[in-house]
Parts: C-alpha cells; sequence; structure tokens
C-alpha cells in the first residue's frame, strides 16, 4: 500500500530533522549583503540543481540524484520518504504608464525598498509512504508535476496610490521518485535502499540556451528525507563492521546521504547534496537564517548592521528572506549578539605530563625556555614549514613543488570540489599535533596568490588529495 500522507509521528520526527533540511534547502539562496545587484548573488543555485535531461548535456548540473544506503527495517515496517526542492520563480518590476498601462523597468523605488527582478524560490514536497515489502524488485515510481502559473502583486507607495506591480512567472516542471530495496546476501536481515530523484520535464531549447534559461524548469537544492517506522538505517561513514563491505558498493550520485534528527537516533535520514557529518545540527546560538554558511553568524550580522540604509534598502526590494536578515541584524539585542562571539562544544581530559613541562622540553630543545606554550613556533625546531618534504607517489614534494588537486570525496570542504584538475603550488608542508601532515598551496590563476602569500593565508590539502607534477 502507498499513500502520499505522512503518518503523524513520522511527520514530527522529520520536523526535528527538518531545521537542518531548511539550512540545505536555503544553502546560498542569498549572499551577503543580499542585493541583487552583488556579483556574488548574480550566479545562484549552486547545489542540488537537477535540469531538464534535454538541456545542457555537456554542463556541470544532472538531471538525477541517486541514493543508496543500508537499512534494517522491522517486519511489516513502512517507510517515509520526502523529497523537497526550490521551484525557481522569475520576478519581473512593471512601473504604472500615464495612460494607466504598465512597462517592464530594471528597478521600482519605494520610501523602504527598492524593487528589482529577481528569481524567488517556492519550496515544494512530494512525500510517498510505502511498505517496505512492496519495493522489492522493481519498487515503486512516485510521477509528479507542477503547471505552469502566472500571478501579479499590486505595489503602492506610502500614500496608497498603484505605481506598478510584480508579474511573477513558474514554468512547468515533471519529476519522479523511484524507491526500490534489495536485501542483502548474510545473516544480517539488511537492505539496500536505493531512491532516485529525476527531472522529466520536456523542456528543451530550440538553439543555444544558457543556464538562467533552464533553471526555472529545474528542480533547486534537491534533497530527501527517509524514515523508517520500525527499523533503522546504517551509518555510511561509521558502519558496524559486517556492513562495511556493503557501504563501500553503495553508490550515491550528486547527494550524500547521513543520519539525521536527534543524536543517537538511527531511523530517518538526510539525502543531502552538500556534505555533512551523521546527526547534523543547527548551533542553537543561531538567531535566525543567514542563507550563507552557519559558522560565521557573527561577523554577518556585524557586518549587515553595518550597511547604509541605501543598501539596506536594496536588500529589502531584493527578497522577503533578504528583508528579514536586515530586520534582524537591526533588532538584535546585545545579550543575543555575544552568544555568537564563540562556544565550547566539547572538551577531552589529558593526562600525562604536560608538555611545557621543562624537564620533558629542555633535554630536546636546548635553551628552550621552560614557559614557552606548545603552541608557539619555537616550541619544536625539528619541523620546518618551508624545508619539509613529504613523499607522495614515490616524489619527494615540498615548499616550491608543482602539483594538481584532487580533493578527497569524503573529509573534504564542498568548496575545495570545485578546485578538483587545477594545478597549484606548494607553500609549505604542515605538521599538526596529532601528526597530521598538510599542504598548503596556491591554486594557478588565483589573483589573490600574492595577498595570501603575504598574510599567509592558503588553502591546505592532505598528502593523498594532490599528484605531483614534477620532481622536486
Amino acid at each position: 500500500m502507498t499513500t502520499s500522507v505522512l503518518p503523524d509521528e513520522m511527520a514530527a520526527r522529520f520536523a526535528t530533522a527538518r531545521q537542518v533540511a531548511d539550512a540545505v534547502l536555503f544553502e546560498g539562496y542569498v549572499l551577503y549583503p543580499y542585493r541583487a545587484s552583488a556579483a556574488k548573488n548574480r550566479l545562484r543555485w549552486q547545489f542540488g540543481v537537477l535540469v531538464p535531461p534535454g538541456w545542457g548535456a555537456d554542463s556541470a548540473e544532472h538531471s538525477f540524484q541517486r541514493t543508496e544506503c543500508l537499512m534494517e527495517p522491522r517486519s511489516g515496517a513502512r517507510l517515509s520518504a520526502e523529497l523537497r526542492f526550490l521551484r525557481a520563480q522569475r520576478r519581473t518590476v512593471q512601473r504604472v504608464r500615464a495612460d494607466g498601462g504598465f512597462e517592464t523597468v530594471a528597478e521600482l523605488e519605494l520610501p523602504d525598498r527598492v524593487l528589482v527582478p529577481w528569481d524567488e524560490g517556492v519550496e515544494e514536497r512530494v512525500t510517498a509512504v510505502v511498505d517496505v515489502a512492496a519495493l522489492h524488485g522493481e519498487g515503486i515510481t512516485v510521477p509528479f508535476s507542477r503547471p505552469a502559473q502566472d500571478e501579479t502583486e499590486p505595489v503602492h507607495d506610502a500614500d496608497g496610490r498603484l505605481v506598478g506591480r510584480l508579474v511573477r512567472r513558474r514554468e512547468e516542471i515533471a519529476g519522479l521518485l523511484r524507491l526500490t530495496a534489495t536485501e542483502l546476501a548474510g545473516p544480517y536481515a539488511a537492505f539496500r535502499l536505493t531512491a532516485t530523484v529525476e527531472n522529466t520535464s520536456a523542456w528543451a531549447p530550440d538553439g543555444p540556451a544558457d543556464r538562467d534559461a533552464a533553471l526555472p524548469r529545474a528542480l533547486v537544492a534537491s534533497h530527501l528525507l527517509l524514515g523508517l517506522d520500525s527499523g533503522s538505517f546504517l551509518s555510511l561513514t561509521d558502519p558496524p563492521e559486517w556492513a562495511r563491505s556493503a557501504v563501500a558498493a553503495c553508490r550515491n550520485q550528486h547527494t550524500w546521504p547521513v543520519l539525521a534528527g536527534e543524536p543517537g537516533r538511527t531511523d530517518v535520514l538526510l539525502s543531502s547534496p552538500i556534505i555533512l557529518e551523521d546527526h547534523p545540527a543547527i548551533a542553537p546560538e543561531s538567531p535566525g537564517a543567514l542563507y550563507d554558511a552557519l559558522e560565521i553568524d557573527e561577523i554577518l550580522a556585524l557586518r549587515t548592521a553595518a550597511l547604509t540604509d541605501q543598501e539596506k534598502r536594496e536588500a529589502r526590494g531584493t527578497d522577503a528572506r533578504a528583508a528579514e536578515v536586515i530586520d534582524l541584524a537591526d533588532s538584535m539585542p546585545p545579550e543575543v549578539l555575544e552568544r555568537l562571539h564563540g562556544a565550547v562544544r566539547a572538551l577531552r581530559e589529558v593526562t600525562g605530563p604536560g608538555p611545557t613541562a621543562p624537564e620533558e622540553l629542555t633535554p630536546d630543545v636546548p635553551g628552550l625556555r621552560p614557559e614557552t606554550p606548545w603552541w608557539d613556533p619555537e616550541s619544536d625546531r625539528s619541523v620546518d614549514p618551508v624545508r619539509d618534504r613529504v613523499t607522495i607517489d614515490g616524489r619527494s614534494v615540498g615548499a616550491g613543488s608543482r602539483v594538481r588537486l584532487r580533493p578527497g570525496a569524503r573529509r573534504t570542504d564542498a568548496q575545495d570540489l570545485f578546485l578538483h584538475g587545477r594545478d597549484a603550488q606548494v607553500e609549505a608542508v604542515l605538521h599538526d599535533v596529532d601528526g597530521g601532515v598538510h599542504l598548503a598551496v596556491t591554486v594557478d590563476g588565483d589573483p589573490g596568490a600574492d595577498i595570501r602569500r603575504a598574510q599567509g593565508r592558503f588553502l591546505y590539502f592532505q598528502p593523498d588529495e594532490v599528484a605531483p607534477l614534477e620532481d622536486a
């Protein structure tokens, strides 16, 4: 039996995980300084964009996502799935003409905001609830579609006079959600669950078309919430020993599945287009969505509050969510801002003699002052970032070496993936306190490379994330 109505208990479990899912949905939706005119807001929708299959076969976007994970459902278990994505809604601005008609304009000035053309994001959801037993074989397919739609919103000035209107256009989209399950061989009652999301929109450009033409027909920031009413999912990053080979065989394309919800729970899984850890959570100190990166709330709040009145008017006219950010920054009380300054999440006990003990350090490093802290570079003269070298693929690599970047798929920052295949120069070889080795690099063609060298602000990769291009 299949239905589209989530059970109340599962809806409550999804609600707990949805706070993080919302951050995924609106990741980078509108960036500081929150104005449409800002360069960083002219190329939008970077993550989870599923385009129509008839467009952009050679583009960086794809028409599908594939999630594979392991689950241990109990007898009679039901699987709930919720696909969430944004639908780009194209907004144009029109002004009232003298004859009472309307004309399209680049902007419309109002006392409190400046209205400009903009692509708004409308949240869409597709849900399915199915018996796990029905997923064997061909499984189930849930097609969905959304019709084209036009809306207009009148715009009045402070005196209530009609001065213009906003015209919003949504294009027709179609897609499907396919769910299948295959039982694994062995003593454990485990299954491999495959969830595929496809954009099946029939639109294709008549001729060459840029990305902007495809976006209104795309599923943007697509991600899945999956839940079992009885049973559990297995972590793909930390599976039990018996499941490691089965996890390694899972094929996840354009998505990243992690356990979600409260820590310790294993009945909800979030399949995200950005890299997350198991049980991701929003910082409790965060006062609201700032649409940038969550870990830099303090600096964003301060810089947003410092925008000029004209910049704030432009931001308010760009998008309703941008207006909420401006209002949040302007109204944030000091005690809330203070909470953003930093927080200690966990402490670990350190046993044994400390590294600053004179009897430990003085014999190895002659002349070292006993009070020198462990983090001072002079506390260990056995390492030298400029002269140290590391062997990679049989070649000696150090400062000045040329390498090709190949970021690791599991531990790297999502932004680093954009540098895959780029050539770079090693600036230093660094060792951390846990014995790890890191290469500080500057990327070829980076116009800020000289500034990075002057400030010591590099990009960092581990040795297995680079390939040497030449011998020392």
